[in-house]
């Protein structure tokens, strides 16, 4: 099965942004979709605009404190930071990011890299998983599908990616053993979830 990521890679050389791009885009098991961010001063807009899952970025573009600013300022709450590295650079800088890659990083490295970001997502959705009551991020779920929300609307809102949203509907489908947008509709009234005036309010 491939894993699903949107990828931005910030870095103003267009030689190695590029280079990182076509190397992401080598990996088996990964479907990537890769916004290439050329400048600082368009990193906000486009890491808002774009809502990705990772963003690889230049320390140097910006200060590693300010990571959490960005991400709370452009709704990315969950995104995850790697720090591209090629020459010398304070390590203190590097202490707020998930993850470090190099220019020398082979396929093999990348991949094992990316897995891990998938695998904490993973678990992350499995938390609870052996109990047969949604968790509060799923009732999140069902209310946004009970308002009639697509499932980029759902991750938009409660700033997950697609792919960690459709994951999260196929639990819930098999935990409630409900599979229609009308029957989470019933189990929502029923639970209390919402209220009948909530009902295809977006």
């Amino acid at each position: 099965m491939n894993v699903n990521f949107k990828i931005a890679i910030a870095e103003i050389s267009g030689i190695i942004r590029s280079g990182v791009g076509v190397q992401l885009r080598k990996l088996a098991g990964f479907h990537l979709q890769i916004i290439e961010i050329d400048h600082g001063e368009r990193l906000y807009e486009a890491i808002r605009l774009n809502k990705p899952d990772i963003l690889i970025i230049n320390p140097t573009l910006l200060a590693g404190q300010a990571l959490h600013q960005l991400k709370e300022e452009t709704g990315t709450l969950s995104m995850k930071c790697m720090a591209l590295l090629y020459s010398l650079i304070d390590k203190n800088q590097l202490l707020y990011y998930d993850e470090q890659i190099t220019i020398y990083d082979t396929l093999d490295g990348l991949k094992q890299k990316l897995e891990r970001f998938s695998l904490q997502e993973t678990e992350d959705i499995k938390e609870d998983d052996e109990q047969q009551i949604l968790s509060i991020r799923e009732k999140e779920i069902v209310v946004c599908v009970v308002k009639g929300m697509t499932n980029r609307e759902i991750a938009d809102a409660l700033y997950l990616s697609a792919h960690t949203v459709i994951t999260h509907r196929r639990n819930i489908a098999r935990k409630l053993q409900i599979h229609s947008a009308s029957g989470l509709t019933v189990y929502a009234i029923v639970n209390k979830l919402v209220e009948l005036s909530d009902i295809g309010k977006k």
